[in-house]
């Protein structure tokens, strides 16, 4: 019964380090490579239309990736219709060629701002893609794509 007791306090104890959480979610890309034309996608439910939020999309990357940045073309589609396109550019390597990020092994993982101050005008699903646009047919060294929706610290 103790041992139930321990595992319960903490299961409670690792949900609550990440209050801030809205969603979260990553999709793996093919190994042979991020093809031009394939969405990495996301559907996210929003229930809170007062509080701002700041969205970020996260990019784990092999050592083998062959260059410093990565641009994205991203998509975001409200539950009214209303469609926002982006083009972003995220440097993923200085220019001395050392990865940015965390990393485990060949594997490195970065969290860049996509969006700071976002109140969602609508609530509902909101769905949002990712496509790689670096201009290869068929992209190689990227591993997962994700993306994190988290409450603004109320200042």
């Amino acid at each position: 019964m103790r041992n139930i007791l321990k595992v319960i306090i903490l299961i409670g104890i690792l949900a609550s380090c990440d209050s801030k959480r809205v969603f979260e979610d990553y999709k793996t890309i093919d190994p042979s490579g991020w093809n031009k034309d394939s969405l990495a996608r996301f559907d996210v439910a929003i229930t809170d239309t007062v509080h701002a939020n700041n969205i970020y999309i996260d990019v784990r990357n092999n050592g083998n990736y062959p260059n410093s940045n990565l641009w994205l073309f991203t998509q975001v589609q409200a539950p009214n219709g209303k469609l926002l396109t982006d083009t972003v550019e995220y440097i993923l390597a200085d220019k001395a060629g050392k990865w940015r990020g965390s990393g485990i092994g060949d594997l490195f993982d970065n969290q860049f701002l996509y969006r700071k101050n976002v109140r969602f005008e609508h609530p509902g699903v909101y769905h949002f893609s990712v496509q790689q646009g670096m201009r290869a047919k068929n992209l190689k060294g990227i591993h997962d794509i994700g993306l994190r929706v988290e409450k603004q610290n109320d200042n």
